[in-house]
C-alpha cells in the first residue's frame, strides 16, 4: 500500500494484468461469428470518443442519469445511509459519484479502476475538491476477483455502479458479477446502479446511430487501435458502423459489417471475411425495472427504491442486501 501524506489518499495497487490485445483479437477474429471484446474501445482516442458520445442530443442515458441523481439526491442519500463508504467498480473520471457526496456525507469513498495513471489523475482531483472526503483508491480489474481490502470495516459499505454499464454483461455474467458485488458490500450493504430501461425502438436505435457519425467513429477505432498496434492493414473504408435492436435479446448489438470479401492481415494472421460479414463489438442489455429487480434478486439483492425519469428512459435502482 501507497499513503500519500501530503492528502486524503491511500493507494492499493492489486497490479492487475492487462488484457492480451494480440491474444484476444486474433482468439476472437477466430471465433463463428467473429467478435472483439468491447474493452478494447477505451484507448486514449476511443475514451474521447465516448467522452463526446455522452454529451450527443441522440445519447440520453448520461444527461438522463445526472438530471435522475440532482433531482433525487436527498431520496438517494436516505436510501444509502449515513457515514457509508462508497465503493465504485470502474469509477473512471469519478464524475457522477460528486453529485452526491456532499448530500451522502460517506465516511470514506474506494474507486476501483484498472488504469493506475487514470485513476490516481482523477484522485488527485477529488482529493483536492473533496478535502474532507477519506478515498482509497484501488487498482483492480473489477471484472476478475473482486476482491477489495479492509477499509473502514465499520462503516456499512454501498456499491455504486452508474452508466448503464451493468447493460453490457451478458445476463449470466451480470449475475455473477452482481454476486461478487454482494459479497464486497457484506449483509448490511446496498447497491445503487444505474439501469436503461426497455423503450421504443427508433428512441434505441437513434442513440447508437447518431447523426454526427461519432458512434460510427468509436466503434471504428477499433480497427485503428489493431493497425496501429498490432501491425494490421484493415481499410477502415471496407467496413461500416451497424448498430440495432434485437428485441428478441433485448439488447442493441453494435457490429463492424465488411462491404466486401476481403482478407485482412494482423501480424502473422490472416482472416477472412465474406461481404456483409460481421465483428460483433458489443451488447447493451435493456431491462424492465422488474426484470433488472428479478436478476438483482437472484443475487442476494433486495429492491428498495427505484427512481426514473418523467418519460421513463433511464432507472437508478436502490438494492439493499437481502
Amino acid at each position: 500500500m501507497h499513503t500519500n501524506s501530503a492528502t486524503n489518499l491511500t493507494f492499493t495497487d492489486y497490479h492487475p494484468v492487462p488484457a492480451d490485445f494480440y491474444e484476444e483479437i486474433v482468439a476472437g477474429l477466430n471465433q463463428t461469428p467473429k467478435r472483439i471484446a468491447p474493452k478494447f474501445f477505451y484507448d486514449a482516442r476511443g475514451s474521447q470518443l465516448f467522452e463526446a458520445i455522452c454529451d450527443l442530443p441522440e445519447y440520453y442515458p448520461t444527461r438522463i442519469e445526472k438530471k435522475i441523481l440532482m433531482d433525487h439526491v436527498d431520496a438517494i442519500s436516505k436510501a444509502m445511509g449515513p457515514h457509508c463508504c462508497i465503493i465504485e467498480p470502474g469509477s473512471g473520471s469519478s464524475d457522477k459519484v460528486r453529485l452526491l457526496l456532499d448530500a451522502v456525507n460517506p465516511r470514506g469513498y474506494m474507486p476501483l479502476e484498472i488504469s493506475k495513471h487514470h485513476l490516481l489523475a482523477a484522485m488527485d482531483r477529488l482529493t483536492q475538491d473533496f478535502p474532507w472526503l477519506d478515498v482509497h483508491a484501488v487498482c483492480i480489474d473489477f471484472t476478475g476477483d473482486l476482491t477489495v481490502p479492509d477499509h473502514q470495516d465499520d462503516a456499512h459499505r454501498v456499491a455504486f455502479f452508474p452508466g448503464s454499464s451493468i447493460g453490457n454483461f451478458e445476463p449470466v455474467d451480470a449475475m455473477r458479477f452482481l454476486r461478487d458485488l454482494r459479497a464486497v458490500v457484506g449483509d448490511d450493504g446496498g447497491l445503487l446502479i444505474g439501469v436503461d430501461l426497455k423503450k421504443d425502438e427508433a428512441t434505441l436505435n437513434a442513440a447508437y446511430n447518431d447523426a454526427a457519425g461519432v458512434t460510427a467513429d468509436f466503434n471504428k477505432n477499433l480497427l485503428v487501435r489493431i493497425n496501429a498496434e498490432l501491425d494490421g492493414d484493415f481499410d477502415l473504408e471496407m467496413f461500416r458502423h451497424w448498430a440495432f435492436y434485437n428485441a428478441d435479446a433485448g439488447r442493441i448489438e453494435m457490429h463492424l459489417v465488411s462491404e466486401c470479401a476481403q482478407a485482412v492481415r494482423i501480424g502473422a494472421h490472416t482472416f477472412s471475411f465474406s461481404e456483409g460479414e460481421t465483428i460483433h463489438t458489443e451488447n447493451s442489455y435493456k431491462y424492465t425495472v422488474r426484470e433488472f429487480q428479478d436478476l438483482a434478486r437472484a443475487t442476494g439483492f433486495r429492491p428498495v427504491e427505484t427512481w426514473t425519469d418523467t418519460n421513463d428512459l433511464f432507472s437508478l435502482q436502490y438494492f439493499a442486501a437481502a
